[in-house]
C-alpha cells in the first residue's frame, strides 16, 4: 500500500458547514438536514415504493395504483394493512401521466418529498467496525447510481458519496433502478470529491480506486476492514486530482478488447471482490 500524502491542512476542512439538529435518517447517519434536495417527486415501481412506505424518513403526499398495483403493493408490504395507505384508485393512463409513459411503474406511484440531505461526517460517525462505502467521480445518469446504490445494498456498503455540482437529485428513475435502496443506503451529496476522500482517509478509510491503467489487479488487493471504492464516470474515468487523492490504483482485469464495463457493472465486481471475506 502507498504512503498517504496529505495536502495542507487548509485543504482538508469540513466538506459542509456545521449541520443543523436533526433526526436520523436513510443509512443510519445520525443527523441531517431537513432541507430536501429539491421538490416532491413521484416514485414508481414496486420496490421502489413498497420501501418507500417502510421508511419513515419519507413524508408522503399521495399513493396511486391501479387495481393490478395495489393488489401487488399489498403483497409487497406483508404485515401492514393496506387500508392505512389511502390509495387512490387509478387507471393506467393517469401512472402514465405523472411518470411519463416510457417508465416501468407496474401500475403504482408515490408522491414524496425527497429524503433529507445527510453530510459525510454522519456516514463516518455512525460507522462501526468494518466498513465499504462508494464514491462516484462525475457519474451523472439517475439510473446508474440508482443501480450502485442497489449493489452497494447487496454487498453491505452503506453510502454512496456523489459530488454535487455533477450529479443529478433523487428522481423516480433513480429509485426504481435501486429497487428499494434508496431507502437504505445514504446518498451523500458533497461540494469537493477530493475533500471529501480525505476526510474518509483521515478517518481511518483506505481509498481504493479503480483505473484500467493501474498496476494492481482487484483480486490481489488485502482488503481493509475500513474500505472506499471510488470510481469514475463510464469513458473518462477518475479525474486527475481524485485519482491522486486515492490511497491505491487497482484494476478489473479484463479482455482488451473490451474498452470499459458500465459503471454499474464495474461497482458491483469491485464491491463483490472487496467485500467477500
Amino acid at each position: 500500500m502507498s504512503k498517504r500524502k496529505r495536502p495542507p491542512r487548509t485543504a482538508r476542512g469540513r466538506i459542509n458547514a456545521p449541520r443543523p439538529t436533526g433526526t436520523s435518517t436513510r443509512g443510519g447517519g445520525k443527523a441531517a438536514s431537513h432541507t430536501p434536495h429539491g421538490h416532491a417527486l413521484w416514485l414508481y415501481g414496486i420496490h421502489a415504493v413498497s420501501a418507500a412506505l417502510a421508511n419513515p424518513a419519507r413524508r408522503r403526499h399521495r399513493v396511486i395504483a391501479t387495481k393490478q398495483g395495489a393488489e401487488a403493493l399489498q403483497g409487497a408490504v406483508a404485515g401492514q394493512d393496506i387500508a392505512t395507505l389511502n390509495i387512490e384508485n387509478v387507471d393506467r393512463a393517469e401512472i402514465d401521466s405523472v411518470c411519463g409513459p416510457d417508465s416501468v411503474h407496474q401500475g403504482i406511484a408515490m408522491l414524496t418529498d425527497p429524503l433529507p440531505d445527510i453530510h459525510v461526517e454522519d456516514v463516518i460517525a455512525a460507522g462501526d467496525g468494518p466498513d465499504t462505502l462508494v464514491v462516484l467521480d462525475q457519474a451523472s445518469d439517475p439510473r446508474n447510481i440508482g443501480a450502485v446504490m442497489r449493489s452497494a445494498r447487496a454487498f453491505g456498503a452503506r453510502a454512496v458519496i456523489v459530488q454535487d455540482r455533477n450529479a443529478p437529485p433523487e428522481t423516480g428513475s433513480m429509485a426504481k433502478a435501486a429497487s428499494g435502496a434508496l431507502e437504505h443506503v445514504s446518498l451523500v451529496r458533497v461540494t469537493n470529491l477530493a475533500r471529501a476522500i480525505w476526510t474518509l482517509k483521515d478517518a481511518g478509510y483506505w481509498c481504493l480506486g479503480l483505473d484500467g491503467h493501474a498496476d494492481t489487479d482487484i483480486g490481489d488487493v488485502d482488503p481493509t476492514p475500513r474500505r472506499v471504492i471510488v470510481l469514475g464516470a463510464e469513458g473518462a474515468g477518475l479525474r486527475r486530482l481524485t485519482r491522486e487523492t486515492c490511497d491505491q490504483l487497482i484494476k478489473i482485469p479484463m479482455d482488451s478488447a473490451q474498452e470499459s464495463l458500465n459503471l454499474s457493472n464495474a461497482a458491483a465486481i469491485a464491491l463483490y471482490v472487496l467485500t467477500r471475506g
